[in-house]
């Protein structure tokens, strides 16, 4: 049965060989194609032969190839048997609006947690106990804006009360805008890599954004990216930092692991939340170490 995915990150040369995945680059390595599931390129600098791409198209193996912004820019889907992902997209277009409301409920309330933690952290007990109320209020789809007044009490507390998510030139939000877009990029991996569509969210709808559902997945996330962004002594090195975030230990559903593996534990649960009715059952990260 296959079971993995696999990501190439590196300039490198796929080719096929004796129903194997041959991956040339700094080092050979060779993968049985009956154990991929889903092979993501995320380097523009990779050479695939002909050969390969048909062969995993025989085996319905999906291969999406992502831009130089590292987001998913397309698929190859073979014309037969990808009968797994007509019936992933079907359910994500038939899930009630009852419960895409309860899990953006749960996401909304792990966000606002999150922030709070962030504040108790730095000692802020005031706004973070305003934040903690925050939490208690919010409701089925977030009707009463719980997620806004959360906003403005902690980037007020976090950054000073002069400081404007709006301001595009502040040297803050230019970090925060950086690692909000790794982030995204790597939760649409794992969105796509599982055969659902990333236009289609559960809560944000923009016709002119292809990553909705990216999105509403990353929202309890950003606290994170709040929080290393904050601790750095040195914001032009920003980008240096930040491209290490997926590797940030973090804790979830008990065990430890890095942020890139919590990401697929996270997105799998919604989905099963979701296809379930069961909101209850979203494994949200616990803590994270910097």
């Amino acid at each position: 049965m296959a079971f993995r995915t696999v990501v190439i990150k590196n300039r490198a040369k796929l080719e096929y060989q004796l129903n194997h995945l041959v991956v040339r680059g700094v080092e050979e390595k060779r993968v049985c194609l009956n154990e991929i599931n889903t092979l993501i390129i995320e380097t523009t600098a990779v050479t695939v032969t002909a050969v390969l791409l048909c062969e995993l198209a025989k085996r319905a193996i999906k291969v999406i190839f992502c831009d130089e912004k590292y987001q998913p820019s397309f698929e190859c889907i073979p014309y037969y048997g990808s009968f797994e992902n007509n019936k992933r997209i079907l359910q994500q277009i038939n899930w009630s609006k009852e419960i895409k409301g309860k899990v953006w409920q749960q996401i909304i309330k792990a966000k606002i947690k999150g922030q709070a933690n962030n504040l108790f952290t730095n000692n802020m007990i005031k706004a973070a106990d305003s934040l903690v109320s925050y939490t208690k209020e919010v409701k089925h789809h977030d009707s009463t804006n719980r997620e806004g007044h959360a906003a403005k009490v902690y980037f007020n507390a976090l950054f000073g009360k002069d400081f404007s998510r709006h301001d595009k030139e502040n040297p803050i939000n230019i970090a925060l805008n950086y690692g909000y877009t790794i982030l995204l990029s790597a939760i649409n991996r794992c969105i796509v890599s599982a055969g659902y569509l990333t236009q289609l969210g559960i809560w944000h709808d923009n016709e002119f954004n292809d990553f909705n559902f990216g999105s509403d997945l990353m929202e309890p996330f950003r606290p994170l990216v709040d929080s290393i962004v904050l601790n750095m002594e040195d914001l032009s090195l920003f980008r240096k930092v930040l491209n290490n975030l997926l590797n940030t230990k973090v804790r979830i559903d008990g065990k430890n692991t890095l942020l890139v593996n919590a990401l697929t534990i996270y997105t799998r649960s919604v989905f099963f939340a979701l296809n379930n009715n069961d909101a209850k059952a979203i494994k949200f990260m616990e803590s994270y170490e910097l």
